[in-house]
């Protein structure tokens, strides 16, 4: 996976007390038990993880899973980066 995915992955563990084995890239937020409010917050802490990222409170959903939250991360750095 991507550096964007393992410091995802780092931020759910070690900030949010997610447990490791219950991450994947293809796991749900839902089946994570957290809700939009927690992923508001887990974007607020990725901008300031990931500089130059606006992240949109709205990027991310509960149904996502959190491959795809790297992926619309590394989209809007991608994005930020460009001239």
């Amino acid at each position: 996976m991507s550096d964007v995915y393992d410091r995802l992955v780092d931020l759910l563990v070690d900030r949010f007390e997610v447990d490791r084995a219950a991450v994947g890239p293809d796991v749900v937020f839902e089946d994570l038990d957290v809700d939009s409010l927690f992923l508001v917050e887990l974007l607020l802490v990725a901008q300031s993880e990931f500089a130059g990222a606006e992240l949109a409170e709205d990027l991310v959903s509960p149904s996502d899973t959190i491959g795809r939250a790297a992926e619309l991360i590394e989209r809007q750095l991608t994005t930020a980066a460009s001239p």
